[in-house]
């Protein structure tokens, strides 16, 4: 598992614990992460993690400007096991479906696309508008997976932390690494 590598973007949806706690994760896991973090990804981290960029950075093994076209992610040559983007904000949503790949979070996300490599977008926006979901649609009819922030409660969670590892053990799941962040379903009993 170690000569795995992950690329992470943390985009400017609110969630950005998502981004945060799978970097955590694959640290631990000794998976290699590369980030790119959106602005709006940063102020969403200040105002609700009181983290900093530089400080979710130091959880990366890497990490890149946004608007670093020339950065090793933004080329098919670069293998990776696949891109999570945590959490995924409509309009990264929009630009990923429509093959807008204006920066670097964008461009990394299109390039595993057309390498065929699994892209797991963590949408998180409520209510849902018919745009969102036509973007949703186009992003998994070009192979991404719509992996929605809706953690199970059949673990009965006991705090934010297992509601949050629930949604990112699921993300690892997508990726095949091994992780004991929740409690799986084992059945019905009475």
């Amino acid at each position: 598992m170690a000569n795995k590598r992950v690329i992470v973007g943390i985009s400017g949806a609110s969630g950005v614990i998502y981004g945060v706690r799978l970097l955590e994760v694959l640290s631990r896991l000794e998976v290699e992460s590369h980030l790119v973090v959106t602005r709006l990804g940063e102020k969403n981290l200040e105002l609700e993690l009181n983290m900093k960029r530089q400080d979710v950075e130091r959880l990366a093994t890497r990490s890149y400007e946004l608007h670093d076209l020339t950065a090793p992610i933004a080329s098919g040559g670069f293998r990776a096991a696949g891109m999570v983007v945590a959490p995924c904000s409509m309009k990264t949503l929009a630009g990923i479906a429509r093959g807008y790949s204006d920066n670097l979070l964008l461009r990394a996300a299109d390039v595993t696309l057309k390498e065929r490599r699994p892209l797991i977008l963590v949408v998180r926006e409520m209510p849902l508008n018919t745009i969102h979901l036509k973007n949703m649609l186009e992003a998994a009819e070009a192979g991404a997976i719509i992996l929605p922030a809706a953690p199970a409660f059949y673990h009965r969670p006991k705090s934010i932390d297992d509601l949050v590892n629930h949604v990112v053990g699921k993300v690892l799941d997508l990726l095949n690494i091994e992780h004991d962040l929740y409690e799986r379903w084992r059945g019905y009993t009475t």
